[in-house]
């Protein structure tokens, strides 16, 4: 079996990125609910919405089991109130050592955002649970094969403009999970939900996407 994203004790192949800048903490958390309940258990709330926290607080409350975490942080006083909300985990767009730095006195996961080699580098040897590659989709998975050449022990998850369609690409070129926001979550409705994760489902190997 190819390698996988431990985060929280849970082991997966997708992290959904419910990104809905305009959506109440409400709406963001009956989508986490709908995510874990088919399958998706590692389910990231981003910063760009404001009731990012709320939904992470509403999520852990509605299903404990979930593994919860929060995207676009670009300092420490974000991480710091993300951690309060019980988030389980954290991802940047970018290398901040501050940011590295803190996550690693809280002992909080952190998959930071890195582009170039020089990046990935940097943000491996400042503590990365995984290094998120941002963005991933305009240059594709031909560019994951060349950093798993002089790279191949840091465990990437490809995130940014990646269709659902080609996840299974970027995880048997060696990608360890890939981050999905609009093509998994779709219309937010339970239904749509539902038929995004059974097609993923049918195309990655083996039919695992967590366990």
């Amino acid at each position: 079996m190819r390698r996988m994203l431990e985060i929280g004790g849970v082991r997966t192949r997708i992290v959904a990125i419910v990104r809905d800048a305009d959506a109440s903490a409400d709406r963001l958390v009956r989508i986490g609910v709908e995510l874990v309940r088919n399958g998706v258990p590692v389910v990231e709330f981003p910063l760009t919405n404001r009731a990012a926290n709320d939904a992470i607080a509403g999520l852990r409350k509605e299903v404990p089991a979930a593994v919860v975490g929060v995207g676009t942080v670009l300092g420490a006083d974000d991480l710091n109130r993300a951690v309060e909300a019980g988030a389980a985990f954290a991802v940047t767009p970018n290398v901040d050592a501050r940011v590295l730095a803190r996550a690693a006195e809280l002992s909080v996961p952190i998959v930071p955002g890195a582009f170039t080699p020089s990046e990935i580098v940097t943000a491996w040897n400042g503590g990365a649970a995984a290094v998120k590659l941002f963005p991933a989709g305009p240059v594709g998975v031909d560019y994951l094969r060349a950093l798993r050449g002089p790279f191949p022990d840091i465990p990437f998850v490809p995130t940014g403009a990646v269709a659902a369609g080609d996840a299974h690409r970027y995880l048997r070129a060696g990608a360890v999970a890939v981050g999905l926001g609009s093509d998994l979550v779709g219309d937010g409705s339970a239904a749509d939900i539902r038929r995004r994760i059974a097609q993923i489902r049918a195309t990655i190997e083996d039919g695992m996407i967590s366990t």
